[in-house]
């Protein structure tokens, strides 16, 4: 299969609130009022969490049965660690971006654990989210 390029536009609104749009879906991300915003929605980094899970709950959705996993559901609760004094620059010894992030699965599904551990790092090598925060991509940027 060729290439496929996805695309989203952003567009800054009122304070910090973002206007994202992909494919005629969009929805908005904010701050928090401690942070500068207007609270309107979930900030970047909550989003990039979110985007992280809800890819591992659709690459569980899609391979459990080839994987043998009778899976019922999944909740998967991601947490990040970041310092905000690194990206405010009130730190410059802080890491701007996430320093940890752990992934919780939660399966309803009538399987061994050890079939569940086996699935778990399957999706993990197989949710492209994760392949591209853990791989990062090449990045490109121009003005236009």
């Amino acid at each position: 299969m060729a290439d496929q390029i996805f695309k989203a536009e952003t567009k800054l609104q009122q304070g910090l609130a973002v206007h994202c749009e992909a494919r005629g879906m969009s929805f908005t991300l904010d701050e928090p009022p401690e942070l500068g915003g207007t609270d309107t929605g979930m900030n970047p980094v909550e989003a990039l969490l979110s985007a992280l899970g809800a890819c591992k709950c659709i690459v569980a959705r899609a391979f459990a049965k080839p994987n043998k996993i009778k899976l019922h559901n999944v909740n998967i609760v991601v947490e990040g660690v970041l310092d905000p004094d690194g990206f405010m620059g009130a730190n410059p010894e802080a890491k701007i971006g996430f320093s940890e992030v752990k992934t919780t699965y939660h399966f309803e599904a009538d399987n061994t654990k050890e079939e569940l551990e086996a699935f778990v790092q399957f999706i993990e090598t197989h949710c492209p989210v994760q392949d591209t925060l853990s791989n990062p991509a090449t990045y490109i940027s121009e003005i236009a």
